[in-house]
């Protein structure tokens, strides 16, 4: 193989770089900037975004984070079977059957025990 059959490669990786660059720049020269009571309220994390770094706050939003990103990427397993869902058979079949299962069983059970409550 020589470098001349990755000169695609290279320029999909330059024209992205030169893209998003292009993006960021616009955004933040023609975005509007106009702070205020709204814009500073809380918003994903629960506890005001301008405080002292070592103030508590409320560990259930990590929580909450973490088992998201669990069953996100539990989920993204099942993309490769569903794309070869037609090579892998009979037991390829019944070897998601037990893994979407045991996921369920898992979901119920954080439910359950109210790991998704957000009093």
């Amino acid at each position: 193989m020589s470098i001349a059959e990755y000169f695609p490669v290279l320029l999909f990786i330059v024209v992205a770089g030169v893209i998003g660059v292009a993006l960021l720049a616009m955004g933040s020269f023609l975005g509007p900037r106009q702070p205020g009571a709204e814009k500073d309220s809380p918003y994903e994390c629960g506890f005001e975004a301008f405080e002292d770094a070592r103030m508590r706050f409320d560990v259930r939003y990590y929580l909450v984070a973490i088992l998201f990103i669990l069953f996100d990427l539990e989920i993204a397993f099942l993309f490769p079977w569903a794309i070869a869902n037609g090579q892998v058979g009979l037991v390829g079949f019944w070897t998601v059957i037990v893994f979407l299962a045991v996921l369920t069983v898992g979901f119920i059970y954080e439910w359950k025990k109210g790991a998704l409550d957000w009093d």
